[in-house]
């Protein structure tokens, strides 16, 4: 029986809807998750709105440092400000997650957001431009994203049901990338109107949706009490669950070995003879297919076999992306790395759908600190290796070698557990 959130009920659940989980032949993105629970309806719109305003202010944060110190490399270094604390509070976010009202974490976190906005919209409006406090902020943001983020995953499996989960995390994954896509253009446009503290300000008004979406939540305590929860613990549960651990060995083969996002300035200028606005294409390419994989999502909802689907999809993203490194075309190439984006959301869809429904309500916010993990440090150590394998030998090398790297370990990976591919949705096995 499905995890319930313990208080008081927000309307009739998920699972006394009486069409809830019907599957129906659909084209677009299924909306039924939105229908079914009021509660997940307001954490969703509130994310949504959250979402855009944190794209928004990272497109700013970049800007002031540049402002600021004139240099790319302490541009770049935000990015590094922000990787270690997710990979270490997603970890110890999650253990906390397994132990305390999710709810409360989940405020928690998104009130310490909102406050952090606020302080860049007042050191803005004060003229306090000091890189160390940019970077300090940039920090603190990322703990409270991956606290928040491993809080708000852990809740959607209780509050739908198992068979609306895939919907619902492709209309998280359509949130995600139109975010990605629209907040830094609204972000750049902002600044450029009325400064910096605009779209901190903004930002921080946005926060108020997703506060607003958590405290009109139930309660949803952990099922066995409050209790120590460890990572440790969590490690050694997913050491047990090979259906779980290969759907992070999946994506960890296609963010490290086929990532080619490092070499689009190099590739826009040597293959397709272009610049600034040709990397700007290249870059939009994957998050334009993302959004219109998320868009026709509605068929997710009738596959059943989730295991074969993520194996299905990550090939695919590492063939579009190897044969996007044969191209000298730029439509032809962002054609295929348009592919790669749909592909990508695909997985995300099943992959996030396997550790919701097969892993126990007092392991989900550890498995999701994991998840976190993956999903940051992966496509960073892929921008790694690809600049690397690109300056020992040549950026077509990095791309075309990586993406069928990618194909070769997945199939390795395969062979290796073969109950992965088995794995139906109507009995989910960690």
């Amino acid at each position: 029986m499905r995890d319930r959130a313990h208080g008081p009920s927000d309307g009739p659940s998920a699972d006394d809807a009486p069409d809830a989980g019907t599957v129906r032949p659909r084209l677009f993105a299924d909306l039924t998750p939105l229908r079914i629970s009021t509660a997940y309806r307001r954490l969703w719109f509130g994310n949504t709105i959250s979402w855009m305003g944190q794209q928004m202010t990272a497109l700013a944060v970049s800007l002031q440092v540049y402002a600021v110190t004139r240099s790319t490399f302490c541009v770049g270094l935000v990015g590094l400000c922000s990787l270690v604390p997710l990979v270490v509070f997603g970890l110890y976010g999650g253990a906390v997650a397994d132990t305390v009202d999710r709810r409360k974490l989940g405020l928690a976190s998104a009130g310490g957001a909102t406050a952090l906005s606020v302080a860049l919209a007042v050191a803005a409006l004060v003229g306090f431009h000091h890189v160390w406090f940019l970077y300090a902020i940039v920090a603190a943001q990322a703990i409270c994203f991956a606290v928040n983020s491993t809080a708000r995953s852990s809740m959607v499996p209780r509050l739908l049901p198992a068979r609306a989960l895939p919907a619902a995390n492709a209309l998280q994954s359509l949130t995600s990338n139109l975010g990605l896509m629209a907040g830094p253009s609204l972000g750049g446009l902002i600044v450029g109107l009325w400064g910096y503290q605009a779209a901190y300000l903004i930002d921080a008004a946005a926060f108020t949706a997703s506060l607003y979406a958590m405290w009109r939540l139930p309660a949803i305590r952990p099922d066995v009490g409050r209790r120590r929860a460890s990572v440790r613990d969590g490690l050694r549960f997913l050491a047990t669950r090979p259906n779980v651990r290969m759907t992070f060995f999946s994506d960890l083969a296609a963010m490290v070995l086929a990532q080619p996002r490092a070499l689009f300035p190099a590739v826009a200028a040597l293959w397709f003879g272009g610049g600034a606005r040709t990397v700007g294409l290249l870059v939009a390419a994957p998050a334009i297919g993302a959004v219109l994989g998320g868009l026709f999502s509605g068929w997710l909802g009738r596959v059943r076999r989730h295991g074969l689907a993520i194996l299905c999809a990550v090939a695919s993203w590492g063939a579009a992306v190897a044969v996007f490194g044969l191209t000298r075309q730029l439509w032809l190439g962002m054609v295929f790395l348009a592919v790669a984006g749909c592909s990508d959301t695909v997985s995300m869809v099943f992959r996030s759908t396997m550790l919701q429904a097969a892993t126990p309500d007092e392991m989900r916010g550890r498995l999701q600190g994991v998840f976190v993990v993956v999903v940051a440090g992966g496509p960073r150590l892929g921008d790694f290796l690809a600049g690397s394998v690109a300056n020992l030998a040549s950026p077509t090398v990095a791309v075309v070698g990586g993406g069928l790297a990618c194909v070769l370990v997945l199939g390795l990976l395969a062979l290796r557990w073969p109950g992965f591919a088995r794995y139906d949705a109507r009995t989910p096995r960690a």
